[in-house]
């Protein structure tokens, strides 16, 4: 090394058991090469020229904050639509206000149509809650709107889109469709809904040009830069690679993140219906020569199988009793009893799965998938994922720590949505345990925190998270939702840092403040191990260290 810089702190939490606490971290070429004190590191000094770096001598250093599960490009796909969602927004044309209710969404909807000047053109809009705006759209109340112009109306999340008359003419399907997540109503009438990722694919044809304006991608990269800075995240993963091209989705990642002043680092994980879709038997050859073009910043990783809905939209599936209304929920476009065949490749392979399982039933099929792979082919290490885990059971938890699994949670539901939940959709038992982490901690499992953002109601700010997870307060700020649940702040930094990491994989290199790791930071203006429990997320976050560079907070 030709020189190092050492950044001094009031007190650097390095997430290493060995080495906890410290006063300064000293980097070269973007690692770390000591973390201790500078009297500590004189070995060092004395040998290599340095520079001391005091900017942030009365802040808190600790590594940087991992998101392993978002869809940073996708969300760029919406920022340019109309926003009809529950709460206040990012749009290109600044901050948006949210709809509170249904009938807020059909009057703005109602406004877009009297505005309209050709009605030929569709009306695109998203951000859609049915669980929180008063339940789903469908064919008929978006047609009392204008049985005319066509509207085209996704949810929060690309799990659901609905559509009008006009605009169903449009994505060529007839009554005679049997294709998986195209709704009906009870007598067998098409109701406009498109339901999980290939339905919602036909859904999205007619407008696609809309969707996947150019440059959309790199702008949506580049802006959800600064929400990482402002959060303390170094690092996140893109849990939906291919879902509107492998290539265009993968140069936009390219450019963008190797771009030296880019301040994150991403793994890209494919969907494998896409996967399989667009290159059959020879995806492995395809992931193999994507792998060859990771670099230091942006790589391969992993497969991702979506196997039932979302919480949000209350489309997961439940074992019994089931929903309050009666609903079933969806499935993925993977049968549940291919499964195992389906997996069994990438298993082989000795590729991590991360498997979307939102609701009971769906862990109780994800876990068996589980246990029959082992069955059929043994492997330690596996990192076998499960993604998101909003409603399980104390059982499944014990069972996924038997099998070696790990989780990674959303928490933003237990606080943004379980008093909604405990009365539209799983009911009270159910939406008071959504995300059992004390339950994951009691068995031993290790676990993620994650966000999904933006696919979801909720926002990209890891110490939120974990003020989710340690204190497990409802929206209405005084509910504790099943208080043994709770977990330590220490667990739930660790979910959001070297935690995080083992679940990516990434633990090698990212997570904690190690000689020889990334020299990846989190800048924070006060300590989240002396703040009360309930200030977590208070915690001021001024910016990050990224290999070593500084990126500070609303520059």
């Amino acid at each position: 090394m030709d020189r190092m810089t050492v950044f001094t702190a009031r007190r650097i939490r390095t997430m290493d058991p060995g080495r906890p606490v410290a006063t300064a971290i000293a980097v070269a070429d973007g690692r770390i090469v000591s973390v201790g004190s500078l009297e500590s590191m004189q070995p060092w000094l004395r040998r290599v020229p340095h520079d001391i770096d005091d900017s942030f001598k009365d802040k808190v250093l600790m590594p940087g904050f991992i998101d392993p599960h978002t869809h940073l490009r996708l969300s760029g796909t919406y920022m340019g639509l109309h926003y009809v969602g529950p709460i206040p927004s990012h749009t290109d044309e600044g901050p948006q206000a949210g709809l509170p209710d249904r009938q807020d969404v059909i009057a703005r909807l109602t406004e877009l149509v009297d505005a309209a000047n050709d009605p030929n053109r569709p009306i695109i809009a998203w951000g859609y809650d049915p669980g929180m705006q008063g339940g789903h759209l469908d064919r008929d109340i978006l047609d009392a709107i204008s049985d005319e112009v066509p509207l085209w109306v996704m949810c929060y999340a690309p799990h659901i889109v609905y559509t009008n008359s006009p605009m169903l003419d449009r994505t060529d399907v007839s009554e005679e469709t049997t294709a998986h997540g195209i709704g009906r109503y009870p007598d067998g009438r098409l109701n406009g809904w498109f339901i999980e990722t290939g339905a919602v694919g036909i859904a999205s044809r007619p407008v696609r040009d809309e969707l996947y304006r150019p440059g959309f991608g790199l702008a949506a990269l580049r802006r959800q830069a600064t929400v990482a800075i402002n959060n303390g995240i170094t690092t996140v993963a893109d849990l939906g690679w291919g879902l509107e091209s492998f290539e265009q989705e993968w140069d936009d990642h390219y450019e963008a993140v190797n771009d030296p002043g880019f301040p994150l680092r991403m793994l890209m994980i494919p969907f494998d219906a896409r996967l399989v879709a667009k290159f059959g038997e020879e995806r492995f050859d395809y992931l193999d020569q994507m792998r060859g073009k990771s670099t230091g910043k942006l790589s391969v990783h992993g497969v991702k199988f979506i196997n039932d809905g979302s919480y949000p939209s209350m489309t997961l599936q439940l074992n019994y009793p089931g929903y309050l209304d009666g609903e079933q929920g969806l499935t993925g476009e993977t049968p549940w009893e291919d499964m195992v065949d389906r997996m069994l490749p990438y298993w082989k392979s000795g590729i991590q799965i991360h498997s979307h399982a939102n609701g009971d039933a769906t862990v109780d099929m994800t876990l068996s998938t589980l246990a029959e792979l082992q069955q059929r082919h043994p492997r330690f290490d596996h990192r076998f994922t499960v993604e998101h885990y909003c409603i399980s059971t104390v059982a499944q938890g014990r069972r996924l720590a038997a099998l070696g699994g790990l989780a990674s949670v959303n928490p933003y539901f237990v606080h943004y949505r379980s008093l909604i939940h405990a009365d539209s959709g799983f009911g009270p038992d159910r939406a008071e345990t959504t995300a059992r982490l004390g339950t994951l901690a009691e068995a031993g499992v290790t676990f993620a925190l994650h966000s999904d953002y933006n696919l979801v109601v909720g926002p990209m700010a890891p110490l939120i998270a974990a003020w989710v997870a340690v204190n497990r307060i409802a929206g209405d700020e005084a509910t504790v939702m099943a208080p043994g649940e709770r977990i330590s702040v220490d667990r739930a930094l660790r979910a959001i840092t070297v935690d995080a990491a083992f679940v990516l994989r990434r633990d090698h290199e990212i997570g904690s403040l190690e000689v020889g790791k990334l020299a990846d930071l989190a800048i924070l203006g006060a300590d989240p191990y002396e703040v009360e429990p309930i200030d977590l997320r208070n915690v001021p976050v001024l910016g990050t260290i990224v290999g070593g560079a500084v990126h500070m907070a609303n520059d």
